[in-house]
């Protein structure tokens, strides 16, 4: 029942099966020691519980596990191996050697092998735990030996590795050798803040957000760290998943996570992520991947919502504005849109508020009243206006230095969360036009108009066929009222066509809206106009990207400005 054919690839699959073992022995200390990509040398040291003299022999047997006491323990395996074919699988392509010693034990025992066959065993001295040393790799079969990479990838392939399961094992202390080099260590102090620092460094970590939802009803919870959206990458390798620890691949969790970034990130940009799903063992089959590589889920649809929430909510809660330049800087990253909890803007409040006597032209979508200023009742911006630079950019100033403001994308970001929330209240306002407009819509663009036609509307859009392909616009979002609408509806079919209609498809749509209704580059503002943008960009809940994920700020920290004037 529990045969899978467990097949060693490369060295970094006798690291991975070896070090497992570690961990299920409750290890505290796990060594790691590597010579020519693993080829030459596999060796991992463990202080764990050691294994009994009798039993180490049995070990080397195939499926004579011990880690499952019978047939229904498959189906709520808490342990990293289970199948009993790791140790003879790296035996038959290599020379190993296990000296163990448990820590009730005086003596400890010492077998070797060569490709499979015992050629010593017997008592020795050693210390408490296990010593696994593996060399010669693929000495038997030159085939496949001759298919494995340089021995740099080969390493590189392990760091990443050990560096994975040190973020999901904090309060184990890792230890990697690269040919005698030190490569990584980690504290192992219980605090997975300082073993993501080991892994990233202090740049990467000091942006990364903690994440942690929990689910009542089902006992599921998501925990772990996401990279605030300027702390990207050009490819999905930094994603990292365990479910209950367990390192694994998964193309649902990835594209959870992907999807939590939506807006949040430039196109070929993909997030830093270490994320763990803790579940009953019950709910996630482990066993149908012959490396255990993949696993199922029961409620497949329950972890994908968990995790895209976890993380979406990890991003709103506190994302920094991209700084400037990536030189240090002594001082802490400000961020001028903090909520309750997030830092204070009570400093320059006042600097952000328009004269009451001298209230700002409507900009376009506006809506009266100022009801869009209210969206999440935060405290006021702490900037000032200063001016704008090629009738494109809000420049600002802040206590810690000074701000370019996209107004085009700032203007995009507050009718974009504005649309959304008329949109999930089932009351768009609409602007009839006073003459139907007639929209001549290609076959593709027609058939995703009657696949969505219904969504369309929600928004505002009010379409009725006339004749082949050929539609009657009679009305359109209020927010759009002075815009060209026949271009406007088929700009957002062609996004929505390019999205596939995924499960952004409503998020597709209002951000294209909101892009054709926003100010643009090259438009002159007043001054009161510029600060009643910034204050509705400081109500919205995610106020540094526009919908398409570009930033709508960039900051210049005041340790920067002095610096280019030769001050520091």
């Amino acid at each position: 029942m529990i045969a899978a054919g467990e097949v060693v690839e490369r060295p970094v699959s006798v690291v991975k099966e070896l070090l497992e073992n570690s961990i299920d022995s409750g290890a505290s200390q796990i060594t790691v020691e590597v010579k020519s990509g693993g080829t030459e040398l596999v060796r991992v040291v463990d202080n764990g519980q050691g294994i009994p003299a009798d039993e180490v022999p049995i070990a080397f047997y195939r499926h004579a596990t011990s880690k499952l006491a019978d047939t229904d323990s498959l189906d709520r395996v808490a342990t990293m191996g289970f199948r009993g074919e790791a140790l003879p699988s790296i035996a038959a392509v290599s020379r190993i050697v296990i000296q163990t010693r448990p820590h009730d034990e005086t003596a400890g025992f010492r077998m070797a092998l060569n490709w499979g066959e015992a050629v010593e065993s017997g008592s020795e001295g050693c210390a408490a735990g296990t010593a696994v040393e593996v060399s010669d790799l693929f000495g038997n079969q030159p085939a496949r030996r001759k298919f494995l990479r340089s021995p740099q990838a080969e390493t590189a392939r392990v760091q990443e590795l050990v560096s994975r399961y040190s973020l999901a094992f904090p309060e184990i202390r890792f230890r990697l050798e690269n040919d005698g080099r030190a490569s990584l260590t980690t504290p192992g102090n219980g605090q997975p803040r300082e073993a993501l620092l080991a892994v990233y460094g202090s740049q990467v970590t000091k942006d990364m957000l903690e994440v942690h939802v929990e689910d009542p009803e089902t006992g599921y919870s998501v925990e772990g760290f996401a990279g605030a959206p300027s702390v990207s990458r050009a490819n999905r390798t930094y994603l990292t998943f365990f479910v209950n620890r367990r390192l694994i691949q998964s193309r649902m969790l990835s594209f959870a996570v992907e999807e939590a970034y939506t807006g949040l990130l430039q196109v070929k940009r993909y997030p830093v992520a270490a994320i763990n799903v803790v579940l009953p063992y019950a709910d996630v089959d482990v066993n149908s991947h012959p490396a255990k590589r993949e696993v199922r889920f029961h409620q497949e649809n329950r972890v994908f919502s968990l995790a895209q929430r976890a993380v979406r909510a990890a991003l709103m809660t506190d994302s920094p504005v991209p700084a400037a330049s990536s030189a240090p800087s002594p001082h802490q990253s400000f961020r001028p849109f903090a909520g309750p909890g997030r830092g204070s803007s009570s400093s320059g409040a006042m600097n952000a508020r328009f004269d009451a006597d001298h209230p700002p032209r409507q900009l376009p979508g506006e809506a009266s009243g100022g009801e869009a200023l209210s969206l999440l009742g935060r405290p006021q911006i702490p900037l000032k206006v200063v001016g704008q630079l090629q009738l494109t950019y809000i420049v600002a100033e802040g206590p810690e230095g000074m701000y370019l403001v996209d107004q085009h994308a700032a203007h995009e970001r507050t009718l974009f969360d504005r649309i959304c929330a008329e949109r999930n209240q089932r009351g768009p306002a609409t602007q009839p036009l006073l003459s139907p407009v007639n929209v001549e819509l290609t076959p593709s663009h027609a058939s995703t108009l009657q696949d969505n036609l219904e969504e369309i509307t929600e928004y505002g859009f009010q379409v009725e066929p006339f004749g082949d392909r050929s539609y009657l616009l009679r009305a359109v979002p209020s927010v759009l009222s002075t815009q060209d609408p026949a271009k406007t509806l088929i700009d957002i079919l062609d996004m929505a066509t390019l999205e596939g209609l995924t499960r952004q498809k409503e998020n597709v749509m209002a951000a294209s809206i909101a892009c054709h209704a926003a100010i643009r580059a090259g438009q002159s503002l007043s001054e009161a106009e510029m600060r009643a943008l910034l204050e509705q960009l400081e109500a919205t809940p995610n106020p540094h990207t526009c919908p398409h994920g570009r930033p709508t700020m960039v900051h210049y920290s005041s340790y920067h400005v002095e610096r280019g004037f030769g001050r520091r």
